[in-house]
């Protein structure tokens, strides 16, 4: 007895610490199931860029790759790291060095849905010697890998010799990776031209709805130096990037769409809406949503169809159609519904939102029951006419009254376009 009473301080000591600790992980495990298993009812199971997979066999539990996932992707259920946030998973690729015993591998796509990814070398060079590709196009989403990407293909560029060309380089789009890139661009003293085919820079954000929260991280701009930022709305990026530009006065040209590059035996020959260049290198930095994905349906070539929301304002009092099923349908959905005497149909050939953030869906849900919101699931649009539209939903066309069509359904891959020139394109599916 004596000796029991002699361990059993050191024991407790053990033991009510090792409770505490099982315990805990037992909680989290189960809050980790809750957030998976809603994921897979709501559908939300494909990710929509890099992300990891974890080796089962290999993966001990520590939660490390969990810990450092800013989008809380990752978790740990019954001991094993898992994917339970797949549509939050946006490429940060923490996890992976995170992961003590090397469990996590990082893949593009999926075995139920494949991404086209054009092939590059470590500098972001394709097959064709002298055309880069850097940002969105290639597959990374994520505005501080655009940035990286576009200074690391242009330190390439700024060792190779211009031979008979007028310029070192043309840039096409300024986005994340084309502004980083232009600016790398004059720090290096390269020659060189950016096109933009808007009128603003920005890329994708350009297109986001007002207010939208960008989630970013610190960046390190050449010229410029470090901004801090971490989570900021569209605005305030794009004041952002306006601000790098009054400052730095990189030679962007908006407004000014390529559409024709000719490899030619020294230089390339690139064709604009405006001009004609010769340059040693390109830089692809274009993104992934360049050409809108269309419905395919009579009457969509008239002008009240658009393919992304800039002002909700606009559409005050109307009668408006979404197409889609992402968080900019969503979005574009919501904003609009606010605006006074405006009805809102949102439409999607899905049976379940794929890719939507939770807080995008709970606040539809709130729409629709307030009756701000028409949804429509399994429906595509048949016919556009001047005030209306047909939509086919199962064996029913269902006809509404229309002043305006938003299509949010994403964008395609420049897959002709890379193939005109003879860049290779790989499909991963999650290899």
């Amino acid at each position: 007895m004596s000796d029991l009473i002699y361990y059993l301080p050191p024991l407790l000591l053990i033991l009510i610490p090792l409770l505490f600790h099982l315990r805990a992980k037992r909680l989290a495990s189960e809050k980790h199931n809750a957030v998976l298993k809603e994921a897979q009812e709501s559908g939300l199971t494909e990710p929509p860029s890099l992300h990891p997979v974890v080796d089962l066999s290999i993966c001990m539990g520590s939660g490390a790759c969990a810990r450092v996932c800013p989008e809380h992707a990752l978790g740990v259920i019954k001991g094993k790291g898992v994917l339970i946030n797949p549509t939050h998973c946006i490429g940060h690729g923490a996890c992976a060095p995170a992961c003590p015993v090397g469990a996590i591998k990082l893949v593009f796509g999926t075995a139920k849905r494949g991404m086209d990814i054009p092939q590059v070398n470590p500098d972001f060079e394709t097959n064709i010697p002298g055309i880069f590709i850097a940002g969105e196009l290639g597959g990374m989403g994520l505005i501080r890998n655009a940035i990286r990407q576009g200074v690391q293909a242009v330190n390439s560029i700024a060792t190779r010799p211009r031979g008979q060309a007028e310029l070192d380089l043309v840039i096409i789009g300024a986005g994340p990776a084309g502004i980083a890139a232009s600016l790398a661009a004059k720090e290096a003293g390269l020659k060189y031209v950016t096109v933009e085919q808007e009128d603003s820079l920005g890329g994708t954000t350009y297109h986001y709805p007002r207010n939208k929260l960008v989630m970013t991280a610190p960046m390190n701009l050449p010229l410029i130096g470090e901004i801090k930022v971490r989570e900021v709305s569209k605005e305030e990026l794009m004041e952002i990037w306006t601000s790098v530009l009054k400052k730095a006065q990189p030679n962007i040209k908006f407004s000014e769409r390529m559409e024709e590059v000719v490899p030619g035996e020294e230089f390339f020959a690139i064709r604009t809406n405006k001009a004609k260049y010769t340059a040693a290198s390109i830089l692809l930095a274009i993104g992934r949503r360049g050409t809108p994905r269309k419905l395919g349906a009579k009457g969509e070539e008239q002008a009240k169809v658009v393919y992304r929301l800039i002002e909700a304002e606009q559409y005050q009092g109307k009668t408006v159609l979404v197409v889609g099923g992402g968080d900019s349908a969503l979005e574009a959905a919501l904003d609009i519904s606010n605006e006074a005497e405006t009805k809102v149909t949102l439409s999607y050939r899905g049976k379940a939102f794929d890719r939507v953030k939770p807080k995008n869906r709970t606040r539809l849900a709130e729409a629709i029951a307030n009756g701000q919101i028409e949804q429509l699931m399994e429906s595509t649009v048949q016919e556009i006419t001047a005030d209306k539209v047909l939509l086919k939903k199962g064996d029913a066309v269902l006809e509404r009254d229309n002043d305006a069509i938003i299509v949010c359904a994403g964008g395609e891959l420049p897959t002709p376009m890379l193939k005109k020139i003879g860049v290779k394109v790989e499909t991963h599916y999650g290899e």
